[in-house]
């Protein structure tokens, strides 16, 4: 099996940065005033104008709250276990299933039951979304459309619209989500007994 070189990791860490800023919903503003690092550093160092070091890497690793091993893409040696960290937002925890930066992120999210179900507060932002629901009642409102989907039902949507997922009843709901950047969707295929056509959405 081939291995990258030294210089192959590390021209994939600036995607990976950007990955990490971008799913966390932080600016580079932001970063650089919570790192201390300034904001062109942090811009070359994800385009990779600007070759990453040990200084750099630290805060941002504390700030992603990643092990820096996972900022550089090291493979984790001699255990088989994938270590998945919660991320709280919004009210919900959303657990990643996927370590890859760019493409399609998987995640499952665990709405937790509240007395009362929460209004709507639609939100937009770049990129797809397909989800399947777990467990609970999902409310799911996309544009002008008010949709309840209980266990085993799935939807896509562009998430350029404005959107807002909750639960429906106010009991616990778990989803798992694919999300992906504008043009990426899921493709689901289906072959039927006796007939060699294949749907994909």
């Amino acid at each position: 099996m081939d291995r990258k070189t030294d210089d192959e990791v590390l021209d994939l860490v600036g995607p990976r940065l950007r990955a990490l800023r971008r799913e966390r919903g932080i600016t580079l503003a932001a970063l650089a005033e919570t790192t201390g690092v300034s904001e062109s550093t942090l811009s070359r160092l994800e385009s990779g104008q600007r070759r990453p070091s040990l200084e750099l890497l630290l805060p941002l690793a504390r700030i992603y709250d990643v092990p820096l091993d996972d900022l550089v893409g090291a493979p984790r040696t001699g255990d088989p276990r994938i270590h998945l960290k919660p991320i709280r937002r919004f009210g919900m925890t959303f657990v990643p299933l996927s370590r890859r930066p760019g493409g399609v992120h998987a995640f499952k999210m665990i709405i937790p039951a509240r007395p009362e179900p929460l209004e709507p507060a639609p939100q937009t932002h770049d990129g797809f979304e397909w989800l399947y629901v777990l467990s609970g009642r999902l409310r799911l409102v996309t544009g002008e459309r008010d949709l309840t989907l209980p266990p085993g039902q799935a939807a896509e949507f562009d998430t350029s619209l404005p959107h807002w997922l909750g639960s429906a009843d106010g009991g616990a709901v778990e989803v798992l989500i694919l999300f992906g950047l504008q043009g990426l969707r899921a493709h689901v295929r289906t072959d039927q007994p006796g007939s060699s056509s294949q749907a994909e959405t």
